[in-house]
């Protein structure tokens, strides 16, 4: 057989195909690529924390144990919240309570010992330049201590005060004009000894600064000492309204929380419950009549023992006041004189009524304040020692305005049957019945701040316990639920 050649088919293109050999034509390029804008973020639509859990409480109060650990939550808070209010209040009442027993009634006693002292003194001083060359050594000694004791009351006066206070000025300004009247009283004395009258107008200066710069600024002190104790009356003796009414809420959210979960599973108890109850009524209870008693105390101590030594304190300082104007009527021979109306007086034996009626005042007040016999006796020993002065000072100025001064000085500072011995007496009784209003005072108060001792590290624990108690309640009712 004779060879079949097989012809292949041409390819048919449309593009004619390159030569053997040929190179191979560069690709067409292409154009660049363009850069597609990259959309913006979208905002962050998530929700905030706050209304995420707010839907997942909503959504766990559609279910009973949800409800459940909800009213766990709020007994805890409340039961706490109760403990901690009250610890809180009860903390500042019982430091006011420790002011008014520890600081603010004694810088208020040593404020008007630091008048009285300076009262004294200056009696003291008229008292030994009438005796002259004469002078006791009782009288020395009483106007040294009278000096003496104002000084240190100063000082403590100073410690106990604010730097920048109305007090630490006054207190200042005492400190300055002490050693000028100490200066003045021993010119006067000093000259009084060699003869010369000039004493008596040295004394009588001196007892000016003292009546019209010491004695005010002194009683000045006296007065904002009483006003800081009034303060910390009013800080210690108002009722804890705020823990009270925390206390009911959380008791009757207890008490709701039980009835519900009787309704629910005729179980009449829940321990839990039943013990964050029960600290609950101890709490208030505590709170109620601890602070009901300490009230009570406090109160007492401020009708029976505070009124009673500023009324004590006031009676004193006019006795002394009276004693010194006394004395100088005798000192100024009439030099001074005072025009009330169509009436002129001596001034000092003007001062002197004028004090008197003050004391009596005082004494009657005093008299119906004391709440026993031993408080009473020695202020009507008081009164009785008042009205025999005044009947000797009225003989000793009968004497002296007829002329017999020296028969007038000894009615007053002679050895026997003297006004000096009515006012001592006056004197004696009044600090008998200051000493006793001072223990009064102190175990009326000290009760009432005892009455709050461990109340507020009480209230704490037992809001804890109590806490424990609720939830360890609403834990045992989950629980039935798994």
């Amino acid at each position: 057989m004779g060879e079949v050649e097989v012809t292949q088919p041409a390819h048919t293109s449309n593009s004619t195909a390159p030569p053997p050999n040929s190179p191979l034509p560069t690709p067409p390029s292409l154009p660049p690529q363009q850069t597609r804008p990259t959309p913006p973020t979208p905002p962050d639509t998530r929700r905030t924390a706050f209304a995420e859990g707010a839907d997942r409480l909503r959504a766990a109060a559609t279910t009973e144990p949800g409800r459940l650990r909800i009213i766990g939550a709020v007994l805890a808070l409340l039961v706490v919240a109760f403990g901690a209010v009250t610890a809180w209040q009860v903390t500042e009442r019982a430091a006011a309570a420790d002011d008014v027993l520890t600081s603010s009634q004694p810088l208020s006693s040593d404020a008007a010992d630091i008048y009285r002292s300076l009262a004294d003194a200056n009696t003291a001083a008229s008292s030994g330049f009438l005796a002259g060359r004469e002078e006791t050594g009782v009288n020395r000694v009483r106007y040294e201590k009278g000096i003496r004791t104002a000084a240190e009351k100063l000082v403590n006066a100073a410690a106990n005060s604010d730097p920048d206070s109305p007090s630490a000025a006054t207190i200042a300004e005492l400190n300055r004009l002490l050693p000028e009247y100490k200066g003045l009283v021993e010119q006067a004395r000093t000259y009084n000894r060699q003869g010369f009258p000039v004493g008596g107008a040295y004394l009588r200066y001196a007892n000016e600064k003292m009546q019209e710069q010491m004695l005010p600024k002194a009683e000045d002190l006296y007065t904002r000492e009483n006003q800081r104790l009034r303060e910390d009356y009013a800080a210690a003796t108002p009722y804890p309204w705020i823990a009270i009414a925390l206390g009911v809420v959380a008791l009757a959210a207890l008490g709701w929380a039980q009835h519900r979960n009787y309704r629910r599973t005729n179980r009449v108890l829940n321990h839990g419950l039943v013990a964050a109850t029960a600290t609950a009524v101890v709490v208030l209870l505590w709170l109620v009549v601890g602070h009901s008693v300490a009230r009570a105390g406090l109160n007492d101590s401020y009708d029976h023992g505070v009124r009673s030594l500023n009324v004590l304190h006031d009676a004193r300082i006019a006795s002394l006041k009276a004693r010194g104007n006394e004395n100088l009527t005798l000192v100024s021979r009439g030099a001074q004189t005072k025009k009330v109306g169509e009436e002129t007086y001596d001034a000092y034996d003007y001062e002197f009524e004028r004090e008197m009626k003050t004391l009596g005042k005082g004494l009657t007040l005093a008299e119906g304040l004391a709440d026993d016999r031993a408080g009473e006796q020695p202020v009507t020993a008081a009164v009785g020692n008042m009205t025999e002065w005044r009947k000797r000072h009225a003989a000793a100025r009968a004497e002296d305005e007829n002329g017999e001064y020296q028969q007038a000085l000894d009615r007053v500072i002679g050895a026997k049957g003297t006004t000096g011995e009515c006012f001592d007496s006056v004197d004696a009784n009044l600090a008998k019945a200051l000493e006793h209003e001072t223990t009064e005072f102190k175990s009326a108060a000290g009760g009432g701040l005892d009455a709050m001792t461990g109340l507020s590290t009480g209230a704490a624990v037992l809001a804890v316990l109590g806490a424990a108690g609720a939830v360890l309640g609403i834990g045992r009712r989950l629980s039935e639920y798994r």
